[in-house]
């Protein structure tokens, strides 16, 4: 669902997938379940293993408020994990306004990066890359670039972040393919500049592995 306002339109993690997907950016199969029964079908749908996430315009910290339930390998820890998540959520954020909760494929692992785009008041469209998940806050290690950001601008801000030594294979991890990151963010530019309305734009995590990348969370903000 939209959530709107004078200012702005949100929206949540699943339409937000869907436009992206459209605009040609990888994402993970992601379907909105508005009941337990729901979750536990669209879950057979899918394949398991799945995660389970809140969908909520009031959770922004979804894990923080036991939002997320990942690994889940039949229909009974399907059940048991979306019970706890509204029930933590009820909890936790008293009063928040629940959609339903977010049926998607566990993704592979590899390393978690992110790609966001905001308005700056003199530059207009900014596109930011850098590690991602937890790593955003803790050690904010990105790149900036104004819109439109070509193939070598691309290059260029993926290289300038201290964490692109995972990338390569740190420690024996899989290289990533770093032409796959720097297609995306380059798509990504197009994506914005043919859609001015969009405000804001966060893809976090995006899991970049060998095979490519892929964004298993989304968020959007039109301008109204």
């Amino acid at each position: 669902m939209v959530k709107q306002n004078k200012k702005i339109i949100m929206l949540n993690e699943v339409e937000a997938k869907r436009i992206l997907g459209q605009a040609g950016i990888p994402v993970i199969d992601t379907r909105l379940a508005r009941t337990k029964q729901e979750a536990v079908s669209l879950s057979g749908e899918i394949g398991f293993p799945v995660v389970l996430k809140i969908v909520s315009p009031d959770v922004v910290h979804k894990s923080d408020a036991g939002g997320v339930k990942v690994g889940l390998a039949n229909a009974a820890q399907v059940r048991k994990a979306y019970t706890e998540i509204i029930t933590s959520i009820k909890e936790k954020v008293p009063g928040a306004r629940i959609e339903g909760v977010s049926v998607q494929k566990m993704a592979r692992p590899g390393v978690e990066v992110i790609i966001g785009m905001t308005e700056d008041d003199q530059f207009g469209p900014v596109i930011m890359f850098g590690l991602g998940g937890i790593w955003v806050e803790a050690i904010r290690d990105v790149a900036f670039r104004v819109v439109p950001v070509s193939a070598r601008d691309a290059d260029e801000m993926v290289h300038e972040i201290k964490g692109v030594a995972a990338l390569r294979g740190y420690r024996g991890q899989e290289p990533i393919k770093i032409s796959s990151l720097t297609k995306l963010i380059t798509r990504i530019s197009r994506f914005i500049e043919k859609n001015p309305q969009v405000k804001e734009l966060d893809i976090n995590p995006l899991i970049a592995s060998g095979d490519g990348v892929v964004a298993v969370d989304a968020r959007i903000v039109m301008k109204p």
